[in-house]
């Protein structure tokens, strides 16, 4: 996909699919990489920006292209994470939006909250000015089809704020939903604030993504983001 093209759907939108991105070799070098990571009962693994073979990935401009036609040339990768659904981890996701951005160390400052702690990391929901500056990159190590539980969304939610749950079930109920499928090797790419989901595969075999969140403001002081990977 041109990159104009790209910046159309998702200041439309709210996401977009490109074309394959990463050849086959390097697919496979990055299954493998994960593969220790990966527990067949959890569905993936979190802090993926801590393995050095994924930083230099979400670094690369194959990656940073696309936040960055977003974003702008500033902006930096803040959160990795690895999801595979298979028979043993065959998970159901509800409509939502992604609200929460991980921190190195908990703060309590003002309009920032509440807090959770995922894996041993601090997460707290930022004010919507900072999601809406991020961009989740999702770069697809299976082909992403119909029956093995392809990410939904409603299109253009994302330009509607951070919504409650009674508002996403009306919002639910009157629009209709897009599927987002992707080749081997392609990108998927949508807002934070998209109101989305996932269905179990029909068929779960593997369908395996390294989910990449990038930002492009700083935390309020003396929040600090917990990676800063540019």
């Amino acid at each position: 996909m041109e990159l104009l093209l790209f910046q159309r759907a998702i200041a439309t939108l709210g996401w977009a699919v490109t074309e394959p991105v990463v050849d086959a070799l390097a697919i496979v070098e990055l299954r493998d990489c994960l593969a220790p990571l990966a527990q067949s009962d959890r569905g993936g693994a979190r802090n993926l920006l801590d393995q050095p073979r994924i930083a230099a990935l979400a670094a690369s401009p194959v990656l940073r292209q696309f936040a960055a036609a977003i974003l702008g040339p500033s902006c930096f990768a803040v959160r990795g994470l690895f999801f595979d659904k298979t028979p043993d981890a065959n998970w159901k996701v509800v409509w939502h939006q992604d609200l929460t951005v991980a921190a190195q160390q908990r703060v309590d400052v003002p309009d920032y909250g509440p807090w959770t702690e995922k894996a041993g990391v601090p997460h707290v929901q930022p004010p919507t000015d900072i999601l809406e500056h991020m961009l989740a990159i999702r770069l697809h190590l299976d082909p992403c089809t119909v029956d093995n539980g392809p990410v939904r969304v409603i299109d253009g939610t994302h330009r509607l704020g951070r919504l409650a749950p009674e508002a996403i079930d009306r919002i639910r109920a009157a629009q209709p939903e897009s599927v987002c499928l992707a080749a081997e090797g392609a990108v998927l790419a949508f807002r934070p604030l998209l109101v989305h989901a996932s269905s179990p595969a029909k068929h779960p075999s593997h369908r395996r993504v390294i989910h990449i969140e990038y930002a492009a403001r700083p935390l309020a002081s003396p929040l600090v983001w917990h990676r800063h990977v540019a």
